[in-house]
């Protein structure tokens, strides 16, 4: 910590020398953001985008949220140059449990941690003043209730800017550096500039007893202080009042200072907006749930950038970024005079994530990291499937229906997977037309169950006796509980209706998903129709190989291992397979199998480990095929594990259940109920 009275000069050697910095809140989190992180080029629904390492850091972290982050920052990049959005607030629109106040204070939180770092620390200053001095009682001390930068002072101890130039010069700061130093200009808080200038006259003009007086400390970033990071809750109409935001006048300085029109009468650190005021981030959670007085002290410090009490003026350094549910927004834009604070804002809307795969993740945040127990504070098992079942549901019912694609094919693509021959162009078609649409529940991901509606859900089945007494959170009763969700918190016919629709289709994916577990446990290898399936591929492009010979043996190269490996290409099993995918011709086979050869070529050359699993079609044949041709049907299996009265099916049985629970990670609870949920009729 610096706490010497000189120490104003060793800080402004620092910065010359660029061990410290002066930087304004946006050029901070720009160089946070975008120079001490990597950022990745991706695509996602048919559209290139960025990634921002910075948000992808820690146990815990966003998710998704692709486009809201590249507003977000591009936001942050224009103010930092200077643009209209050094002017504005950055505000997120969008349904309850979406992740818009996670993803806020994931910011806040990793901006603390930048400044924690040596050469990102912000300081400010304090004014020591002499044993009673006139006119301030008992006070001693003035600390910059805003939060001010020593360099804000320092251009501002001289009368004029030519004499502040001619100091810093002094110091050794040459032209462009001083130029550079000016583009980030403030005057002196009201407070600060009084008590500076009554320090001039105290000693005649003397600076250095008055460098003497200035002695700094680092800006504090304790979260529960709310300083540098602060957030502003929307409280109740009656209670709430502008003191919140911008302080107000201190009885207990009022005993002290004598001098009339003191601006330090004002303690300003009782409101929200001084706090974060020297390079800090203010954090408004609902925002126009605020009443309208409250709104208007908004749009004054938005568009002046200044916290104003009976004409005494503080300056801010702030971004003030903000979250707001559809309808409170919608409310609010309804009323036409309150268009002036609309248009000092970057709305932002916030989809839910329609990605199935990234839903794992928001899935286990739901689900948590501790391990779970029972009522009897008995050890929980969870069932294998269950993230899976639950991320496919709530992802289907935030998918809006389109004439080009069914929801599954759409989930698909939504993911980056194959979905037959619908391409990831349909699917960028289909968002583009939805964005066209002006009512923005409608658009792309903007409707659906979110995330604090997956928690009950998972709550129900947690306090469930069947899932007590069993021991295990199984997949199959995820659908139930996601039906009384719904039922419970859903209030819109329509939606309900959807919502339901939806969760339906999201267990028949998850029985085509029991079906490949059942024969896998059937082969008693946890990845036999994986190798199935991958087999298929490398027969088809085996099938025309030079070096084919007539014990139609080919060898190849595996891209996963690069062993050198031999398969027998089996022409009865190709034709099956495409048999069962409804390839009659053989142009439609040809046809078929020059699109796995170009996604094999595509995918291999990334992702080695690419193994074609998420061809629900490919998938769903090879095992069909597999099916038939080691057991006699699916039917046989179920008669098999349905009827267990006779010696032969008891142990096809036990010898599934051993497999299940030894090798695929299912416990004794769930692999008997996977297994009953496969001897169910689809129809039922």
């Amino acid at each position: 910590m610096v706490t010497l009275g000189r120490d104003l000069f060793s800080h402004m050697s620092k910065v010359r020398d660029g061990e410290l910095r002066f930087e304004n809140i946006f050029e901070s989190l720009r160089r946070m953001i975008l120079v001490e992180n990597k950022v990745e080029k991706i695509t996602t629904n048919g559209k290139s985008t960025f990634d921002f390492e910075v948000f992808r850091k820690g146990r815990k972290h966003p998710i998704g949220m692709y486009d809201e982050l590249n507003s977000l920052v591009s936001f942050i990049k224009d103010a930092a140059e200077g643009g209209s959005s050094k002017e504005m607030a950055f505000v997120l629109v969008g349904e309850p449990g979406n992740g818009k106040t996670f993803l806020v204070e994931y910011l806040c939180k990793a901006y603390r941690e930048f400044l924690s770092e040596p050469q990102n620390m912000r300081f400010y200053f304090q004014l020591n003043l002499p044993q009673n001095m006139k006119g301030y009682g008992r006070i001693d001390t003035i600390e910059s209730q805003t939060y001010e930068d020593p360099m804000i002072l320092a251009m501002n101890l001289f009368n004029t800017t030519d004499e502040n130039k001619e100091f810093l010069s002094k110091k050794g700061f040459n032209d462009k550096q001083i130029e550079r130093l000016y583009e980030n200009y403030r005057s002196l808080g009201a407070d600060t500039a009084f008590v500076l200038k009554d320090l001039k006259n105290l000693f005649n003009g003397d600076m250095n007893q008055i460098f003497d007086s200035i002695e700094l400390f680092p800006v504090p970033l304790i979260e529960s202080l709310g300083t540098v990071t602060g957030k502003y809750p929307a409280k109740d109409k009656i209670t709430s009042s502008a003191a919140d935001l911008l302080g107000q006048e201190s009885v207990g300085r009022l005993l002290h200072l004598t001098k009339p029109g003191h601006p330090y009468l004002f303690d300003l650190r009782k409101g929200a907006l001084a706090r974060v005021a020297g390079g800090g981030i203010h954090f408004c959670d609902e925002m126009f749930k605020n009443k309208k007085d409250l709104i208007q002290v908004y749009l004054g410090v938005i568009q002046n950038r200044t916290i104003e009490i009976d004409g005494f003026k503080w300056p801010l350094d702030t971004l003030i970024i903000a979250t707001s549910n559809n309808h409170e927004f919608n409310d609010f834009k309804g009323q036409n005079q309150e268009a002036p604070i609309v248009d000092r804002c970057r709305i932002v809307y916030v989809g839910h994530n329609t990605n199935y795969l990234l839903q794992d993740q928001l899935t286990r945040y739901c689900l948590g990291s501790k391990l779970k127990e029972t009522f009897l504070n008995e050890k929980m098992h969870e069932d294998p499937n269950l993230n899976l079942a639950l991320s496919v549901a709530v992802t289907l019912t935030r998918l809006p229906r389109s004439e080009k694609l069914t929801p599954e094919e759409t989930m698909k693509l939504a993911a980056g997977e194959i979905a037959g021959d619908k391409s990831i162009k349909t699917l960028a078609e289909v968002v583009a037309t939805l964005s066209q649409d002006p009512d923005i529940t409608r658009r792309f991901g903007q409707k659906g169950i979110g995330q604090r509606n997956l928690g009950r859900t998972i709550q129900l089945m947690l306090e469930s006796a069947e899932t007590n007494e069993g021991k295990c959170l199984y997949a199959g009763d995820a659908f139930v509980a996601l039906e009384r969700i719904v039922l419970d918190y859903v209030s819109d016919a329509n939606e309900r209706t959807k919502f339901l629709e939806d969760i339906k289709l999201a267990a028949g994916i998850f029985k085509k998903q029991v079906r490949i577990a059942m024969f896998n446990a059937y082969m008693q290898q946890p990845d036999a129709i994986r190798r199935d399936v991958l087999n298929y591929v490398n027969m088809i492009i085996g099938i025309d190989a030079e070096n084919l010979g007539q014990d139609k043996m080919w060898k190849y190269k595996d891209p996963q291992t690069n062993e050198i490996k031999g398969l027998k290409i089996d022409e009865r099993y190709i034709k099956s397979v495409e048999e069962r995918l409804g390839l009659k011709t053989d142009t439609q086979r040809e046809s078929f199998r020059g699109s796995i050869r170009k996604i094999y070529g595509q995918k291999m050359s990334l992702k080695p480990d690419y193994d074609f699993m998420d061809n629900v079609e490919l998938v769903d044949a090879v095992t069909n095929v597999r099916l038939k041709s080691d057991i006699g049907s699916a039917g046989s299996l179920i008669g098999a594990l349905s009827n267990r009265s006779n010696e032969d099916n008891q142990k096809l049985y036990d010898r599934m259940l051993t497999t299940m629970t030894q090798k695929m990670g299912y416990c004794d609870t769930c692999a008997k109920k996977t297994i009953e949920y496969f001897c169910v009729k689809d129809e039922e």
